[in-house]
This record gives structure tokens, C-alpha cells and sequence, in this order.
């Protein structure tokens, strides 16, 4: 629950509704639990006053001031209320309110409540409501709430919305390598970054942006081999092309240099699996690294014919946690992964 409401006051300074003057003609509608609820609920004697008073504007569908005022109170002390959410909207039309004044609103709200679905359909209603003068705003928006949550899936949303609702790319692309350099295990901010050069009008779409945006991924891997993302993202730079996946050099090259430093290997081992199972052709260097893997996790040398096998038990070994789908996945390998 919220402490403060829009108006900044505290509740613990709370005036009931029934002294302000604003309020002397509004008859409260109580809520009805029925003549014997099976478990009474004890609400807070200020909540409890502020949603009889909005019930009873509410039931009336009276569109004044007093009711915007009545709806920030009520989100004060429930901002998941979608209710009360739906019904500002329908004040805020009605009044023809300034809605930029309602983006600082749900900015405070945020600041205790940055996971709320209804605060952020509330927000898109209004930056959609505003068009292209809200965009460079909601992006900002947006960056602060990853100040405080990196992950935040409501802001991620609400930026790709606002990117392609408001069309404010430009920048996008810089903002995901900022974001990168400052954690390159973000991997909300490698989905962001993979949205952007497959949906900008501004970059040429998948195709134009992949072979600068491999070299960048493998640069990440060289980096810390242990990040799943880059790995993902690699891969989907590909999306369904197989043949373009098998044929770049780079993704092997990327692999085998793991391979010799012999630590963080599941994710290059993974990668190699998928790719024999494709039909890629390792080369001898490969296969000498992959054998020598084995030999050191096992003491037993595999046959050059069962190198997926081969990576397979390896990756048993070097990824327990998934040591019995390893196993499986062994078992299901097809006969033209067997090189």
C-alpha cells in the first residue's frame, strides 16, 4: 500500500473526507459484504472512507474535479484498483485535463509501484492520448525505471510500444550498447537490442544489420563466455536461415576458442551440438579439441565418429544440472550427426 496520495500528504495526517468541504455533499455508499461475510476484512478507517466516497461518485458517474481528486486518493491506497483506474480515464476525458500533468501522477505512483499492469496501461492511455510530443518522455520515463530495475518487463514493453507507436528510433540502438557496456549480462537489454534491428525502419531490418551485429556478439563472447546471452543472440541473428548459420566461419572459430581455453564451455559446446546436428563438418582442430575434453572428463578416448555423442558427455559433465537432458538428447541424436 502506498503511503502517500497524489495530493502529498501523509495518511498518518489524514483528514477524513467527511470534514472537506468538497466532500459535504457526496453520501457514501458503503461496501456490501452480504448479512454475514465469512471472513470481515479490516480495512484501514481512512481506505475504507475513501472507496465508500468513490463508490458513491463512482455509481453516479459524476465526471468532476472532486472525482479525479477521489480517484488519486483511492490509488494512493491501492494502485492495482483497475477499477478506479478506469474510471480517471473517463475523468480525465471528460474534463479535458492537462495530461501532462497526469504522466508526473503516474511517475510518483511508479516510484512505489514500478510492476503494476494497470499503471502502465493508465501510462500508454495517456503518452498515446499526448502522440509524438510524449515520446522522448516516455523514454526517459523508461530509463528510470531500469535505474532502478534493469529487468523491468512493464518498462521494456512500454518502450518497444512507444518505439513503434511514436517512432522515435534513433537513438535505440546506441541506448542498447550503453546499456550493455554497463552490465553485459543484461539480457533484457540483448532482447531490446535484437527488437530494435529487426523492427527499425531506420537500420534495414535483420539482414543489412547481421554481419556487423555478429562480430559484435563474439566480441561478447570473448569476453565472457560464461553469458548466455550473446550465445542466444547469435543464434538469433540467424533466425530460421540454416544455411547462413552453418556457413559463417566466425560461429565455429567463436567456439573453438572456448574450447582451447577449456572453461565456461557449455554454451560454445551447445552450439557446436546444434550445429552437427545440422550437418556442419567440424574441422580436425575441432575434433582433436572436443576428443581431448572427453579424455580429460572421462579418461576414455571417443572414436572420431560419434562426435556428437562425444559432446554430449561432455556437456553432462561440464553442465550437471541438465546432465539427464544431456543424456536424452544423446539418445535422440540422428545418424547424420554422427560425422
Amino acid at each position: 500500500m502506498a503511503s502517500l496520495s497524489s495530493e502529498g500528504e501523509d495518511w498518518r495526517a489524514w483528514v477524513p473526507l467527511s470534514s472537506r468541504p468538497e466532500f459535504a455533499a457526496v453520501t457514501p455508499l458503503p461496501q456490501d459484504d452480504g448479512p454475514s461475510p465469512v471472513v470481515a476484512i479490516a480495512y484501514r478507517d481512512d481506505f475504507r472512507e475513501t472507496m465508500d466516497y468513490f463508490r458513491s461518485l463512482y455509481s453516479s458517474r459524476e465526471l468532476s474535479p472532486r472525482s479525479l481528486l477521489l480517484t488519486s486518493l483511492a490509488i494512493s491506497f491501492n494502485p492495482a484498483n483497475y477499477t478506479v483506474w478506469h474510471f480517471r480515464r473517463q475523468v480525465l476525458e471528460a474534463l479535458d485535463a492537462d495530461l501532462n500533468d497526469e504522466l508526473e501522477f503516474t511517475e510518483r505512483v511508479a516510484k512505489g509501484n514500478a510492476k503494476n499492469y494497470q499503471l502502465w496501461h493508465h501510462r500508454r492511455w495517456v503518452a498515446e492520448k499526448l502522440g509524438s510530443d510524449a515520446a522522448c518522455g516516455e523514454l526517459e520515463f523508461t530509463g528510470k525505471i531500469f535505474c532502478l530495475d534493469a529487468k523491468n518487463y512493464h518498462a521494456w514493453s512500454h518502450r518497444q510500444w512507444v518505439l513503434h507507436a511514436l517512432g522515435v528510433w534513433e537513438n535505440e540502438l546506441d541506448y542498447c550498447t550503453q546499456l550493455l557496456e554497463e552490465d553485459i549480462f543484461n539480457n533484457s537489454a540483448w532482447n531490446q537490442r535484437y527488437f530494435v534491428i529487426t523492427k527499425s525502419p531506420l537500420l534495414g531490418g535483420l539482414k543489412a544489420m547481421r554481419d556487423s551485429e555478429v562480430d559484435y556478439a563474439i566480441e561478447a563472447i570473448g569476453t565472457n563466455p560464461e553469458n548466455e546471452s550473446p550465445w542466444r543472440y547469435l543464434r538469433g541473428l540467424y533466425n530460421d536461415e540454416n544455411d547462413g548459420w552453418l556457413n559463417d566461419a566466425r560461429v565455429p572459430c567463436a567456439c573453438l576458442r572456448v574450447l582451447k581455453a577449456k572453461r565456461n564451455l557449455k554454451f560454445a559446446l551447445s552450439t557446436l551440438l546444434d550445429l552437427v546436428c545440422l550437418g556442419f563438418k567440424p574441422n580436425q582442430e575441432i575434433r582433436d579439441a572436443i576428443t581431448s575434453l572427453r579424455t580429460s572428463h572421462s579418461g576414455e578416448v571417443g572414436s572420431d565418429s560419434d562426435l556428437a555423442k562425444s559432446i554430449c558427455s561432455i556437456l553432462g559433465h561440464e553442465d550437471p544440472m541438465r546432465a539427464n537432458y544431456w543424456t536424452w538428447r544423446s539418445g535422440r541424436l540422428p545418424q547424420a550427426a554422427e560425422v
